[in-house]
């Protein structure tokens, strides 16, 4: 007999709409809570981590293989990607001719690590290949007929493509032209055409049936690296055997948190096992950045996606877009050191350039659409933005109206790039792609959360238009109905690092299986203040004197910022995740405050 499921769920300690204008629900219904239950019963877990589980679709009998995720129950035979074998049966083959390779990889992150990981691997068995990063700026993403000719032109006799290529097809047209081999490694969605090059190995391709669709694209190249190294081994290869691929995961996991992809599969042994190697430092490129970032304490998803990330991806938005892939393949400590402080002053001067953007988008914002409760799409767009920010303002608008939104910097000719960022249940990259078959886009794509579009000034108001006309209903809906999940109450006394080492048993958290939030109820907000440019700090204090430390990010001149700071002394309700703080040689707990409500 099937439980029943309740409707409309009972909102958490009460709170019907919070200062962010969420509805504060649990995650875990009656059923949820009985699979807990369950899990927690027949398993041993601590009642809480048996809740966070529950709560993220974790089956009873499966919880023992997910708290352990191991590359040897989780990786496929990489042969069932398909033209794994023939992309590993090429790659051999230059090994075997010491023939020279061209890489050719993307400016983000993902990009910079699958481009490090196949030239360490080449580099290994003596090939020096040269890695290609396309300019964001002059060349955009993917090959290009006037780069792969010059990659031609200076003797590669074999290029690779890593986290693009899959629709580049009049670029590898050349190639096939000069007859010079091609292996596309990428993991994007494409159409039905098949780009012109030996082998493509991306899980995403129709005909493709490994179902490791999930895998961000260092993923999918360290499958094909595992294939390779398995040929050379049968091969009798002699550097084959003195080669440890495991050593390599880290770059494998930073690429998995900052690519976003979900952290379900084989992805969340990638992440596992890669912290532990990220913690090792034995990249060079890669503790140097560390370094500079001023993380102390063992590596964590945060400090990948948050404070190393955004350093490499700075090079390709403001910078020289090869600083990043330059950085992780180097072994020499002086070089490294200098690129990692290059990169830090990059993400100092885009973090400068993006605040300056970002009041101006949010002025244009207000000014056009008020409070944003009109409007179902922001649109912002300046002359002198700069285009490889653009999707930063994006994300930051989105936060901010709680609806999707777009940021679009014109060139001097009145052409316009922008990117797009989506709220949860609303497909911004449909949205685009119907754009592009009305006329309204010179080209535009992308996926359910995050989309690209290029767009001529003169049709910017019809194509506003034509996003509102689009989305209202649907956007307007999502927007009276938003809800944040809640996965249990506690106290101040309650957020212990003994609680935290808990739930960690239960990450890694990111994309697909997100860290917990816990609602601390009735806490008298003794103090707030603002703390930098745009964060609020906190202090709750419970009935008992028990007190707890929380930041909210990016709240300043928010609701919730503005709540937090006029509220000192007052009885509220906090919602957020936890974390050790690590400071001075010791741990503390600290929450990241996501919203807030009146305790009544």
């Amino acid at each position: 007999m099937e439980e029943p499921v309740d409707p409309v769920p009972r909102a958490f300690l009460g709170v019907d709409r919070s200062v962010s204008g969420q509805r504060w629900v649990s995650r875990l219904d009656q059923a949820g809570q009985n699979r807990a239950l369950a899990m927690s019963q027949l398993h041993g877990l601590p009642e809480l981590v048996a809740r966070v589980l529950a709560g993220r679709g974790v089956a009873v009998d499966d919880a023992p293989a997910f708290l352990d995720p191991t590359l040897r129950n989780l990786m496929p035979d990489p042969y069932r990607l398909t033209d794994c074998e023939m992309a590993a049966e090429r790659l051999v083959e230059a090994i075997r001719r010491g023939e020279q390779v061209a890489i050719f990889g993307d400016y983000d992150v993902d990009g910079a690590a699958s481009s490090a990981l196949l030239w360490r691997f080449l580099h290994h068995f003596g090939l020096n290949a040269e890695i290609y990063i396309p300019d964001r700026i002059f060349e955009g993403y993917g090959p290009n007929p006037a780069a792969i000719g010059q990659l031609i032109d200076r003797g590669a006799r074999l290029i690779v493509t890593v986290d693009c290529g899959s629709t580049s097809l009049e670029a590898l047209a050349v190639a096939r032209e000069r007859a010079i081999d091609v292996v596309v490694i990428d993991h994007h969605q494409m159409g039905h055409e098949m780009p012109p090059c030996l082998a493509l190995v991306n899980p995403n391709r129709e005909d493709d049936l490994s179902g490791q669709g999930h895998l961000c694209a260092a993923g999918v190249v360290y499958l094909v690296l595992v294939a390779t190294l398995r040929l050379l081994r049968q091969n009798g290869h002699p550097q084959a055997r003195s080669l440890d691929l495991l050593a390599w995961l880290d770059l494998v996991a930073l690429a998995t948190v900052c690519d976003v992809v979900p952290l379900k599969g084989l992805n969340r042994a990638y992440v596992t096992k890669g912290l532990i190697a990220a913690r090792h430092q034995q990249n060079v490129g890669l503790a140097a950045l560390l370094r500079v970032a001023g993380i102390g304490g063992p590596v964590t998803p945060y400090h990948f996606g948050f404070l190393v990330g955004p350093r490499i991806n700075a090079g390709g938005r403001i910078g020289d877009a090869a600083l990043g892939s330059r950085l992780l393949t180097l072994d020499d400590a002086a070089e490294a050191e200098e690129i990692a402080h290059k990169l830090d002053e990059l993400n100092r001067e885009r973090q400068a350039m993006e605040q300056v953007m970002l009041a101006e988008a949010e002025a244009e914002a207000l000014a056009e659409y008020g409070d944003g409760e009109g409007a179902s799409v922001i649109v912002t767009a300046r002359d002198n933005w700069h285009p490889g920010i653009v999707g930063l303002l994006a994300a930051r608008l989105k936060e901010r109206f709680k609806r999707p939104a777009f940021a679009i910097a014109f060139d001097l000719n009145g052409k316009g790039s922008g990117s797009g960022r989506s709220i949860s249940g609303f497909d911004i990259g449909r949205m685009v792609r119907a754009a592009v078959d009305s006329g309204l886009l010179i080209k535009g794509g992308g996926h359910a959360m995050a989309a690209g579009l290029t767009v001529e000034r003169a049709s910017l108001g019809r194509l506003r238009t034509f996003f509102d006309e689009t989305s209202a209903a649907q956007v307007a809906a999502l927007a009276a109905n938003q809800t944040l999940k809640i996965d249990g109450a506690l106290g101040a006394s309650g957020a212990t690092i003994a609680l935290i080492d808990q739930l960690e048993e239960a990450g890694p958290f990111g994309s697909g299986h997100p860290q917990p939030v816990f609602a601390v109820p009735a806490h008298r907000l003794r103090d707030a203040r603002p703390v930098g440019t745009t964060h609020v700090k906190i202090t709750l204090e419970a009935a008992d004197g028990a007190r707890l430390e929380g930041i909210a990010f990016r709240a300043a001149e928010t609701a919730l910022g503005d709540f937090l700071l006029n509220g000192r002394g007052t009885q509220i309700h906090v919602a957020g995740t936890l974390s050790a703080d690590h400071w001075q040689g010791t741990r503390r707990v600290q929450m990241r405050v996501l919203d807030a409500a009146k305790a009544f």
